[in-house]
């Protein structure tokens, strides 16, 4: 009887940790891609789009024949 009353409740607690655990552990995850992907691959595109001269690219690409329909 003393072993039963020993694990009463302790599902409940096993669980409330793992919960918990699980929400650090995602929190974590989230502020990682935060930081360490979206950040720089925005800062990367806002970089590459500040000097970009799309009308210069397209003249070099019509150049080299890539579109048919402008000449």
């Amino acid at each position: 009887l003393s072993s039963e009353i020993a694990r009463w409740g302790l599902l409940a607690k096993r669980l409330r940790f793992h919960i918990v655990g699980a929400f650090a552990v995602s929190l974590g995850v989230a502020a990682f891609l935060k930081f360490a992907v979206a950040k720089p691959g925005k800062k990367a595109y806002a970089d590459f789009y500040r000097n970009y001269d799309s009308m210069k690219d397209f003249e070099k690409m019509k150049k080299a024949g890539i579109f048919q329909s402008a000449k």
